[in-house]
């Protein structure tokens, strides 16, 4: 990881490791149809508007902040999404899984339904678009699937099977259901596997990741 000099206009795409292992899978899933833009680098505290220069320099501390080029680990990426919110919007969105976590028993299955808080006044809990989620293991559940999206990319993506490598797997609905692994193998000699879940609201930006973990039940 390195910073891009600022005082010239850098475009640095590179594919993500999600992209780079659509790619390699050589089957049409790497599709790229949407763009998202974020800030996560700026720290806005640092505009000042009692700069002695004037009104041309209140940014200027923001404008010369160093940026990092762009790299592939999408957990810490375009965590501070740019969204477009009413007009006197006081409060960003955030969501709510219902669980700070999740545990879940060798089989047991699990359905969660994000809501985002905050988002087009108090009646709106739901986002139109739905939420993309990410789980950082498959192998750790059977079933991964989402619900409620029916637009031709989340009918794809939902149908997209990944089996018996330890790589991520994403699904997009309004509804998220999961079955924990049965394959005890997976667990060696350890009684648990841990790995995480990562929610993002479509329309809102808005995300959350929390960890999931598979408890041993079989002999």
């Amino acid at each position: 990881m390195g910073y891009l000099n600022n005082s010239v206009v850098t475009v640095d795409a590179i594919l993500t490791n999600k992209g780079r292992e659509l790619l390699a899978r050589g089957d049409g899933s790497f599709r790229i149809t949407q763009f998202a833009l974020s800030d996560d680098e700026i720290d806005y505290s640092l505009y000042n508007p009692t700069h002695p220069s004037g009104s041309s320099f209140y940014g200027q501390a923001i404008e010369n902040m160093p940026l990092l080029e762009a790299f592939p680990e999408t957990t810490q990426n375009l965590r501070y999404k740019l969204v477009t919110l009413p007009r006197g919007t006081a409060k960003m969105p955030v969501l709510d899984l219902g669980f700070a976590q999740v545990t879940l028993k060798q089989g047991a299955s699990l359905a969660i339904t994000p809501q985002t808080l905050n988002y087009l006044g108090n009646n709106q809990v739901f986002e139109a678009n739905g939420y993309t989620v990410t789980i950082a293991d498959v192998r750790v559940l059977n079933t991964f699937n989402g619900v409620g999206i029916q637009t031709e990319g989340a009918v794809a993506l939902n149908q997209t099977e990944t089996l018996g490598t330890n790589v991520s797997s994403t699904v997009i609905g309004t509804t998220i259901n999961m079955t924990a692994t049965t394959v005890n193998t997976l667990f060696g000699s350890n009684t648990e596997l841990n790995t995480t879940l990562q929610v993002v609201g479509r329309d809102s930006g808005a995300r959350i990741t929390i960890p999931i973990k598979i408890t041993k039940t079989n002999a």
